[in-house]
């Protein structure tokens, strides 16, 4: 299934159910350099995701588009995103560093078409045998999107802190909990 048919499947149909593609709205592609200010705001307005400086959305449009993914509505405005890269030391392990979804659009299945698309694409570039995210706790809308993932591809789920508050610079800071979702075959 394309990721345009993923998406148009992800929003007509509760998770695990068959359902035959229809005309999507929605298309999900590599990020742009252009695209750097788009990811920066979709990031601000989420609520929940530590900004990083403009500039470095830039960057990550430029040199990790192959391991990211943009989705566009039909006028090409960018609506969601995910970024990540491949760890260095574990090459078939893809990070997902940062997921967004314009809140016009929350609930229609982006988010999961997003993570589907950008693990297909992975897959077939590179090799892909784990997915990896840090999620802080109390942040129950990623929890269940990656424990989703996990069972969508009958893959284990594992939990542990990464870093603990402590760990960072300043005061205020949650854990980060590792989620480690593996083995995938794709």
């Amino acid at each position: 299934m394309t990721a345009h048919a993923e998406l148009a499947h992800y929003r007509k149909t509760p998770p695990n159910t068959p359902a035959a593609p229809s005309t999507p709205t929605t298309r999900i592609d590599r990020p742009r350099p252009g695209d750097g200010r788009l990811l920066w705001r979709l990031a601000r307005d989420s609520g929940t995701l530590d900004l990083n400086s403009a500039y470095s959305y830039l960057l990550w449009c430029r040199d990790f588009a192959g391991t990211s993914a943009v989705a566009r509505d039909a006028s090409g405005r960018a609506v969601g995103f995910v970024s990540g890269y491949l760890r260095p030391e574990s090459p078939g392990t893809l990070l997902v560093w940062q997921i967004a979804v314009d809140e016009s659009v929350r609930g229609l299945g982006i988010a999961r078409a997003l993570l589907d698309g950008l693990s297909a694409r992975v897959a077939a570039e590179h090799g892909l045998s784990s997915l990896e995210t840090t999620i802080s706790p109390g942040n129950r809308a990623s929890e269940r999107l990656f424990a989703s993932y996990a069972a969508r591809h009958g893959a284990t789920l594992t939990r542990e802190v990464l870093f603990a508050p402590e760990e960072f610079p300043d005061r205020g800071y949650a854990p980060e909990v590792l989620h480690r979702i593996g083995p995938l075959s794709f």
